[in-house]
């Protein structure tokens, strides 16, 4: 099952991470306590909208561009997922048989 804050936390992770900044750093800047940030970036919790954004200002990047990465992770997932169309009778019609 694809959970939508699994992928949010792992983007938000790479993206402090990349930036050599520590949890405590981006938890100082958004005012969020650093066991909480550290929570969503496991996925272990929801975050909400107005803290999603204080994180977002805190790693300087736009909100839009956090969502669409986990967008593009979603979809990525959905497809790896799905199930695969069986060809029922090797793609041959009866009357062309």
């Amino acid at each position: 099952m694809i959970l939508l804050r699994e992928e949010l936390g792992e983007v938000l992770r790479e993206a402090r991470t990349t930036q050599g900044r520590t949890l405590r750093q981006i938890s100082a800047d958004a005012s969020i306590s650093l066991g909480y940030l550290s929570e969503i970036e496991r996925g272990e919790k929801e975050a909400s909208s107005e803290l999603l954004s204080s994180v977002c200002v805190a790693l300087g990047m736009p909100l839009s561009e956090v969502l669409s990465e986990v967008a593009t992770r979603v979809g990525r997932a959905e497809h790896a997922s799905a199930p695969v169309p069986l060809r029922v009778g090797g793609g041959v019609s009866a009357s062309a048989a």
